[in-house]
């Protein structure tokens, strides 16, 4: 451990970026941790998306960088459901599972220990907010499918700030609720424009962008990822204790499980501008741990020509499902050194909560 510290620091000074290392004797432990997800990007995906935006991507900032095995309790390849929940819980699951263990027991998720020791936390997608990876930090059921009990489930917590689509599920269920309401009587602000939730500075907020999954950014979803982020910062930050927030590029995946190139770059380059703002936060803080992974890789993509100068990428798929591939992950801040080297997935919610210097519930 001494020596890879060592190595991450060595590598901030030696190597050209906008992020320089922090004196991580002064600061041992971080008082807010930014968990970003791109579902489905592999380093295919990654340098697919360094190809399209000419040579620049913001992950290229990171010093730190690891790689996290993946496979589920149930099967050699993982799905989101049960890669997020081994970051969320720290235990392997099965592939569907939200929140639950492989024996379908609920679990404390990060999200929740950080509640309890009194920090703010939220959830920022590019799907809807009831999807396998934001659910598995905040729900426990023991399938991705039932989105409208893991609806229910956000009114269990206290979290303070929720932004994606999945309206419907909150307010045209089957058992005839409205949570959009109940969450009113819980004093969140509920947002149904992105104009809207880019406004809310303070306070907890509900905020939905699409009736179920948004559009992509190649429709015209714009910066809807960015200024979430940013809002979702704003707020978050005014907890003097700290916080937890989870970001995920959600359609990443959907462009490898589409087998399109041009799908795939532009969520990356769009999940990129928000890893640029939030590292831009925690270089001014300097008090964040920011950590950056994927859940699975989708696709199995493979790079078969390219021009940086043009931004032109080709590609090839072998699969329109998940893949086996180890995932990199990407880390920046106090105890950014604990996420190198190769290890399971269902670590990083150790090493999160070590950083935290939180006990598990």
């Amino acid at each position: 451990m001494i020596q890879l510290k060592l190595t991450c620091v060595l590598l901030a000074y030696i190597l050209p970026g906008k992020v320089h290392a922090q004196d991580l004797s002064k600061i041992k432990h971080p008082k807010n941790i930014i968990l970003m997800i791109g579902d489905g990007m592999g380093t295919a995906q990654i340098y697919a998306g360094l190809t399209a935006n000419k040579g620049n991507l913001n992950l290229t900032r990171f010093r730190c960088i690891g790689f996290h095995k993946n496979q589920s309790s149930s099967d050699y390849v993982t799905d989101s459901g049960a890669g997020a929940t081994a970051f969320s819980i720290g235990k392997k699951t099965y592939n569907g599972a939200i929140g639950v263990d492989s024996a379908k027991a609920a679990q404390p998720t990060i999200l929740e220990i950080a509640e309890k020791n009194q920090l703010a936390t939220g959830l920022v997608v590019s799907c809807s907010i009831t999807h396998a990876t934001p659910a598995s930090f905040i729900a426990h059921q023991p399938s991705r499918a039932m989105v409208e009990e893991i609806a229910a489930d956000f009114l269990k917590t206290d979290i303070d700030v929720f932004i994606g689509g999945g309206r419907n599920h909150f307010i045209h269920r089957k058992d005839g609720r409205n949570l959009a309401d109940s969450l009113r009587r819980r004093n969140y602000r509920v947002a149904d424009t992105l104009s809207d939730i880019v406004k809310i500075r303070s306070g907890k907020l509900a905020g939905f962008i699409a009736d179920v999954e948004p559009p992509k950014v190649l429709e015209g979803r714009g910066d809807q990822l960015l200024q979430s982020t940013l809002t979702a910062l704003n707020i978050l930050q005014q907890n003097r204790k700290g916080f937890f927030l989870m970001i995920e590029g959600s359609q990443i995946d959907w462009g490898g499980h589409a087998n399109n190139t041009e799908y795939v770059t532009s969520e990356m380059i769009d999940f990129d501008k928000a890893i640029g703002a939030v590292l831009d936060f925690a270089e001014k803080d300097g008090n964040t741990l920011v950590i950056v992974t994927a859940d699975h890789e989708t696709g199995g993509m493979a790079i078969t020509d390219g021009d940086m100068k043009t931004g032109k990428v080709e590609a090839k798929f072998i699969t329109s499902d998940h893949t086996g591939v180890m995932i990199p992950v990407f880390a920046y801040g106090p105890e950014a050194e604990m996420f190198g080297g190769i290890y399971e997935n269902n670590t990083i919610f150790d090493k999160m909560l070590a950083a935290f210097n939180f006990r598990h519930l």
